[in-house]
């Protein structure tokens, strides 16, 4: 699919399963998957449609859901070593929706031989949506994304889903992140914060955000170095808005 027809895609999904729900959901749409991981209705079906799309334009292509991984990992196993995979996060920041809050996001990556090759992030609400391509660069509503640049804060200002051990003695400052990778990583690479931290790197969080870092000239790796990219696991994933940021953060919260 050509890049404009998946940004149409997303946004139509959105439009017929996901925003009819918001401020809307009955209590029986939204369930636990374990405790504090809420699903809801729309996620399900929003994941559904898209999947059904994808797979109707490649017949047998590798679409890995984070709603389906739950209920069937295999598709998560199968991702590294893919020719071809699409990665979707239906509604990236279900607390947030199912609580009528407007920080959430529809996410997808397409992904050849581990390779993430384009990223896009939707976020209906705020009606921004961010795409990147390998080599392409950044766009936000079809406007280049420049570099932020050089930080203008004298302390490293980062985001953390969860609180990182240590943090308060740190020579960085971390603020608790806005419960979706789909506004965090947009924020990161719009210069608001200078890195992010995470605990979980599961594929449909990170590879499209990711991908827009890098191409921006940032870094996004495991606390040991090793960079992301599908299959990567580790202790602590951290993405910064360039090299040095990056290596400044990881040792002031993790050390040697």
């Amino acid at each position: 699919m050509q890049t404009d027809q998946v940004s149409e895609l997303l946004a139509d999904v959105a439009d017929r399963l996901i925003l009819p729900r918001f401020g809307a959901l009955k209590s029986s749409e939204i369930q636990e998957k374990k405790p504090g991981d809420l699903v809801t209705v729309a996620d399900r079906e929003a994941e559904i449609e898209l999947a059904r799309v994808l797979r109707s334009v490649e017949p047998g292509v590798l679409v890995v859901g984070e709603e389906g991984v739950f209920t069937d990992p295999s598709s998560l196993d199968l991702l590294p070593s893919a020719e071809h995979a699409w990665v979707i996060d239906p509604v990236d920041g279900t607390r947030n929706f199912a609580r009528g809050g407007a920080d959430f996001a529809v996410m997808l990556a397409e992904v050849r031989n581990a390779v993430t090759v384009r990223g896009w992030i939707w976020q209906p609400v705020h009606a921004r949506l961010y795409v990147a391509e390998l080599g392409g660069g950044v766009t936000c509503n079809g406007t280049t994304v420049s570099p932020p640049g050089s930080s203008p804060r004298e302390v490293p200002l980062g985001a953390s889903y969860l609180p990182v051990p240590g943090e308060e003695y740190a020579d960085v400052t971390v603020v608790r992140s806005w419960g979706s990778c789909g506004i965090d990583y947009p924020k990161l690479i719009e210069g608001e914060v200078d890195f992010l931290c995470y605990r979980s790197m599961f594929p449909w969080d990170h590879l499209a955000g990711g991908l827009m870092v890098t191409e921006l000239g940032g870094r996004i790796s495991t606390d040991t170095g090793i960079d992301y990219r599908a299959g990567v696991i580790g202790r602590r994933l951290l993405s910064a808005n360039d090299p040095h940021l990056w290596q400044t953060a990881r040792d002031a919260l993790f050390g040697d």
